[in-house]
């Protein structure tokens, strides 16, 4: 038999966010509702898609202390999905303990909650006939240290998933239920639904599936947040499992980006104004209809370099008022200056003055690896004040490198202290 299921995880409903400056009126209400929008879109794709089931693999609510509001709108799209005849299977993670406070006395009878301890499995029927068995273990503890992937084993009959929340190798995350690939193979099962990263990516392909549907709705601008946030719609087959490679869906209302724009070779602040306008209606249309909350970085030898540093918050006030007029709202959160000054070193040649003679010498110590090693020894007695006080700095560049970046700092703070910056 055919159905489709549903995979979703990291709802985090009712989430603070967090990371943000101040932001206007109509942008925090957005946010406020962001999550919970999200949720009522994901039981609407389960409706539209006449899902079997879904899979919620942890992360419901952002803490313990879970706010009436999220549980209610849980309850209440939970319970119209199954008068809808679409199941829910249920695992918490490191941020929903089991032991945190509960306003829902009751789960509607198509709502099934894994408990911690033993893998447990439930079978979906449908007609008579064993459609699949979901199997799944929540977190005993916040911080779950153990292998829960090793609990599992294929048993039942259908089409086998695997609903966890968990890390499965992942150095930029917290190593809670910490499992490698090979584990998922061991256990025999058709598809993984798995939480616990917020970026949306298949983690096993073809035999078995194995994937992170990420975050229902960005919640902060860090990386792990930024992009199209959703769920993941599979194609089934009772005998056969995954019968086609999981198609996501993006369900998120706001969305969170970083642009980065060169403004190298521009001449002054009102070139780099219109650029950054340009980048602005690009930014918004390539959303598909959400809010945006951006921050934008600004690279490149630019002219204009002191003066931009020095109007930095009127730069940013003017982006904001050029993106008042959009519709999803567009919010600059944050500008970041990273641009230079341009350094033309063949004029600064022959000069005679405090520029030139740097540069000079600079060559100098360049054309002689003797020089570079006489030079690199003088330093090395403040690099190793420097390490006790910091710490290990890493391995060095090659020591021509060096002389250049230090070359390339020497420079710019000498041309911008003589323009008064």
């Amino acid at each position: 038999m055919r159905f489709t299921v549903v995979h979703a995880a990291d709802l985090h409903l009712d989430t603070p966010f967090s990371g943000l400056g101040e932001v206007a009126p109509q942008v925090a209400e957005a946010l406020r509702e962001a999550s919970l929008t999200a949720f009522d879109h994901l039981v609407e794709l389960a409706l539209k898609e006449q899902a079997a089931f879904l899979l919620l693999a942890g992360d419901i609510y952002d803490g313990p202390a879970r706010g009436i509001r999220a549980q209610r709108r849980l309850l209440q799209g939970l319970a119209r999905l199954g008068e809808a005849g679409c199941e829910t299977f249920i695992v918490h993670g490191n941020h929903d303990p089991l032991d945190g406070w509960s306003a829902i006395g009751a789960w509607p009878k198509a709502v099934h909650v894994f408990p911690p301890g033993d893998v447990t499995s439930h079978p979906v029927v449908r007609s008579g006939e064993t459609i699949a068995t979901v199997h799944g273990v929540s977190f005993a503890q916040r911080e779950e240290r153990e292998n829960l992937a090793r609990r599992f084993h294929r048993q039942g009959e259908g089409a086998q998933f695997g609903l966890l929340h968990c890390n499965v190798g992942d150095t930029a995350h917290s190593p809670y239920a910490p499992c490698t690939p090979d584990d998922l193979h061991a256990a025999g099962l058709h598809y993984w639904a798995l939480g616990h990263v917020h970026q949306a990516r298949l983690v096993l392909e073809g035999g078995p599936w194995a994937a992170y549907s990420g975050v229902l709705q960005g919640r902060s601008p860090a990386a792990g947040d930024a992009g199209p946030k959703g769920a993941y719609v599979l194609r089934c087959d009772s005998a056969l499992g995954i019968v086609s490679p999981p198609e996501f869906v993006a369900l998120d209302v706001v969305r969170f980006a970083t642009r980065t724009v060169d403004l190298s070779g521009l001449s002054d602040l009102s070139a780099a104004l219109d650029l950054i306008d340009r980048e602005v209606h690009s930014l918004h249309a390539a959303q598909e209809g959400r809010g945006l909350v951006a921050r934008l970085r600004l690279v490149g030898e630019f002219a204009g370099h002191g003066e931009l540093k020095e109007r930095m918050e009127e730069v940013l006030g003017e982006m904001r008022a050029a993106a008042q007029g959009l519709s999803p709202f567009l919010w600059w959160d944050e500008l970041e200056v990273a641009t230079k000054t341009p350094l033309r070193r063949e004029e600064i040649v022959g000069r005679g003055d405090l520029l030139s003679e740097l540069l000079e010498e600079s060559r100098r110590i360049l054309a002689s690896p003797e020089d570079i090693e006489a030079f690199l020894a003088e330093q090395a007695r403040e690099l190793r004040r420097v390490e006790m006080q910091a710490g290990p700095l890493g391995d060095p560049p090659e020591p021509e490198e060096l002389l250049r970046q230090a070359e390339d700092i020497c420079l710019r703070l000498l041309v911008e202290e003589g323009d008064g910056r």
